[in-house]
Parts: structure tokens; C-alpha cells; sequence
């Protein structure tokens, strides 16, 4: 008896054990991210409000009783890194969670080995990733769904100001293509005319052929789908040479527009520009505020994005999401956070989220703005309403685009 009664206690003091040593062992949350590369200054600053949603989810307890521990990588924004890195975090490094790497193309090779394993990805600030793959735990943080909600806007506004013909450049890559071939559809529903269609080589460096090309069309509207380095170089591009007195509306899908050191460094070469965006000033969501005044601080000390208005809200939010999908569902099992996901509105800083079956936004909000009457060399202009006019959605709507494109430039 009292043999048996030994054996009782030793596996209750050792399920006591192993109990306290899994409340004391942290919950790691494995990504990559873009910290150098192309997609580079947008990943520090994303990383940072992803570093501030720890830090604060901490400071309450953690999760579960559990300490949050980020364990991350540079992915250096090359698509070949991203599957050896997130195989390294499970197999490896043991991760109990998985966020997606900042961008469409990074995170692309990843799904098949997500869906392969049936582990939640957060997605973040991807494009269609899973429209082919189709898993059902993949959870988007952006603001979009398809095509049509980035550029139903877009097309809108060009048909009000009396486009009927529309030249398009993209990059020759996944993410550019992607938004391009959609847009394409939604101008030939809209009835315009396409008289220029070109894709360029990521590599380019050198629009200036393109953009002369471009102005001999005469088109109404000129629809771009670029990154970062390639929105620059064109921007330069059309303020040296001209893209010609009939264009209506000019911008669309380029990325990097939206990265406070590129505001500054173009300043009055942006005015005139219609672009998509995820926040822009003017727009009100609980706790916004108070997080992008302690973003702005830590932004200072860390030397990244300074105003973070594209990507960071959306990645504290993430954050938001799981920590409400944990504290709901009282588990780290990824097929009930999934299914809690599904079947819950998110409350977050960047508004109320609820997903569709595909993991996408249900109720998609793409900002799409213009630049208007932006000085040069002035950050601080940024922080207020009207450097970028909210034209779409209609509910959010602060004033009316500037038309033709030379005259908001002006």
C-alpha cells in the first residue's frame, strides 16, 4: 500500500513539475522579417510595434501565465531565405506561434510548408499568398482582400474626373503582377481603354524611357505597381521629364510612398499623386493615437521610420489578435485559436477586425489618398490632416482630388 501510495505521489509531484516548468518556459513567436533588402526600412519599423505589443501583452502577465518571447530573423527581403528560416523555427528553435515575414513575396514560399505542418500564420501585409493554397488557418492583417478592394477606389475616382483611357507599368514580379492583373480587370469592367501595358525588371533603375513612352499615349489615367526603390526612381522620373498634360490621375499600386523617409526625400514631387494607403491622419480608431505617440518616441531612440503610419498599427495589431485568440480560447492549440479567428470581430488599434472564410479582411478599408500642397524637407507636415486627402472610402472621405495631375503639382 504504501508502495502504491509512493507511486501516486511521485507522478503527482512530477505532473506538478513538468506543469510549473511549462508555465515558466515562455511562449516564443517565430517570424522573419525584411530588416535589410528592398523591403527593409518598412520591416524595422513593423518590428518595432511588433517588439512594443510584447512588451506590453508582458507587462500584463504574458500569455497564459506565460512570458512572451520574439524570436526572429532577417529574412534580407530574398524569397529563398523564408523556408529554410521558418523551418529553422520549428524544428529548431521550437516556436509555439508563427508570424509572416512583412510582404507578398517573402511569405509566398512559406504557405505550402504552413499548410503541410496545419500550423496559424499571421499573415502580414500579403497579397493574395493563399489565394492557390488555400489554408484555412492563414489570418491576414491587412487592410484588403482582392484587387477590387485596393482599386475599386482608384478606378472610381478616374472615371469621376473623366478618364476613359489608362496606361499601366508594373514590376516584373508576384506581388507588382498581382495588382497590376487586377486592376487590368477593373479597368476593362469600367469600360476604359488601355493604350500602354509594360512590365519593367525589378532590377530597373532608369525609367525615363518608360516614362517618355507613357506620354506619348495621352492617357487619362496611369496606373503604377512598383516597390519601394522603383516608386522613387519614377516619381524622379515623371518630375524631370513630364508625363504629359492629359493625365487625369496618376499613381495607384506603388509601394513605398508610404514610408515617412521617402515623404521627405521626394516632399513636392509627391503632390498630385493618387496611392493607395493603409492610415493616413484624419482617421480615428480607439488607442491609435496613444500608440503612434509611443511609437514616435521609441522610433527616435531605434532610428526607424519616424511617423510608422503604414505598417506599424498593423502589426501591434497583430499581436492583439492572438493575445485575444489565446486569452478566448484559454490554449496555444493552433486549430482552436484558428477557429476562434474565424468566429470572433478582433478589437485592435487600427479598428475592428473579422476575417472571412479565406483569412482575408471581411470588411476590407483601403485608404486611397492624395498628396496635395506637400512642402519640401518637412517631416512634421506629415502628422496633420491634408498633406494626404482622403478621397476613398467614401465613409472617410476629407476633401476632393486636384485634377489634371500637372495642376496638383503645381
Amino acid at each position: 500500500m504504501r508502495k502504491a501510495l509512493s507511486f501516486v505521489a511521485g507522478l503527482l509531484l512530477a505532473g506538478f513539475a513538468a506543469l510549473a516548468s511549462a508555465q515558466g518556459n515562455p511562449i516564443k513567436i517565430g517570424m522573419s522579417m525584411p530588416q535589410t533588402g528592398s523591403l527593409g526600412a518598412g520591416g524595422q519599423a513593423a518590428l518595432l510595434a511588433i517588439r512594443m505589443w510584447v512588451e506590453d501583452v508582458n507587462a500584463k502577465g504574458g500569455l497564459l501565465n506565460r512570458k512572451v518571447e520574439l524570436v526572429v530573423y532577417d529574412d534580407q527581403t530574398n524569397p529563398a531565405n523564408t523556408p529554410g528560416i521558418y523551418t529553422k523555427l520549428l524544428d529548431v528553435d521550437k516556436v509555439d506561434l508563427l508570424f509572416a515575414p512583412y510582404g507578398t513575396v517573402p511569405t509566398a514560399p512559406i504557405m505550402p510548408l504552413v499548410k503541410q505542418r496545419g500550423l496559424l500564420l499571421m499573415g502580414n501585409f500579403s497579397f493574395q499568398v493563399n489565394h492557390t493554397v488555400k489554408h484555412d488557418m492563414w489570418f491576414n492583417n491587412a487592410p484588403w482582400t482582392d484587387a477590387s478592394s485596393w482599386f475599386d477606389g482608384w478606378i472610381t475616382i478616374g472615371k469621376r474626373v473623366g478618364g476613359k483611357t489608362i496606361a499601366f507599368l508594373a514590376a516584373d514580379q508576384e506581388f507588382a503582377q498581382n495588382l497590376a492583373n487586377g486592376a487590368r480587370e477593373l479597368a476593362k469592367k469600367a469600360g476604359l481603354q488601355t493604350v500602354f501595358d509594360q512590365n519593367y525588371p525589378p532590377t530597373t533603375t532608369d525609367f525615363s524611357s518608360l516614362v517618355r513612352a507613357i506620354r506619348q499615349t495621352n492617357a487619362d489615367l496611369v496606373f503604377i505597381a512598383s516597390y519601394p526603390n522603383d516608386s522613387v526612381a519614377i516619381i524622379r522620373s515623371v518630375n524631370e521629364i513630364g508625363i504629359g498634360s492629359n493625365v487625369k490621375l496618376f499613381g495607384g499600386g506603388m509601394v513605398g510612398l508610404q514610408f515617412t523617409p521617402n515623404m521627405v526625400n521626394l516632399g513636392s514631387l509627391l503632390n498630385g499623386v493618387v496611392n493607395y494607403n493603409s492610415y493616413v491622419p484624419g482617421l480615428k480608431y480607439p488607442g491609435i493615437d496613444e500608440f503612434l505617440k509611443r511609437y514616435a518616441q521609441k522610433a527616435a531612440e531605434a532610428k526607424v521610420d519616424p511617423l510608422g503610419f503604414y505598417l506599424p498599427p498593423f502589426n501591434y495589431a497583430m499581436g492583439q489578435m492572438v493575445e485575444q485568440a489565446v486569452n478566448g480560447t484559454k490554449s496555444l492549440d493552433q486549430k482552436k485559436l484558428a477557429e476562434y479567428l474565424h468566429t470572433h470581430e478582433m478589437q485592435t488599434i487600427v479598428g475592428p477586425i473579422r476575417y472571412g472564410p479565406d483569412g482575408e479582411w471581411a470588411n476590407p478599408r483601403v485608404i486611397q489618398a492624395q498628396f496635395q500642397d506637400v512642402a519640401d524637407k518637412n517631416m512634421d507636415q506629415f502628422r496633420q490632416p491634408g498633406k494626404q486627402v482622403i478621397l476613398w472610402p467614401e465613409q472617410y472621405k476629407n476633401g476632393n482630388a486636384i485634377v489634371p495631375f500637372d495642376k496638383a503639382r503645381k
